[in-house]
């Protein structure tokens, strides 16, 4: 069984109002990701996910892109604990 990891994305830009949570969250369950996103009162969207290694470095990919609509303009990654999670959900 592989190890799993965690980590925690902040992700900055036109990234509220652009479907950026339906986007994080279709490509964290494709990937068989668990944990969360959302909208952030500074107009940042966090991310968190657990996974294999390999798994959040291809999702890590995935976010720098986001959905068409999106404006990326910079992503801060920061490892995370574990949590529990049995899905992939947007909150808040």
């Amino acid at each position: 069984m592989q190890q799993k990891a965690a980590r925690r994305w902040f992700v900055r830009g036109r990234v509220q109002g652009v479907g950026y949570r339906y986007f994080a969250q279709k490509s964290a369950l494709n990937l068989g990701l668990r944990g969360y996103t959302r909208n952030l009162d500074d107009g940042r969207v966090e991310v968190y996910a657990a996974g294999t290694p390999e798994q959040l470095d291809e999702y890590a990919g995935l976010l720098h892109q986001g959905p068409r609509w999106a404006d990326v303009h910079g992503v801060t990654q920061e490892e995370a604990a574990l949590e529990r999670h049995t899905s992939f959900e947007i909150v808040g």
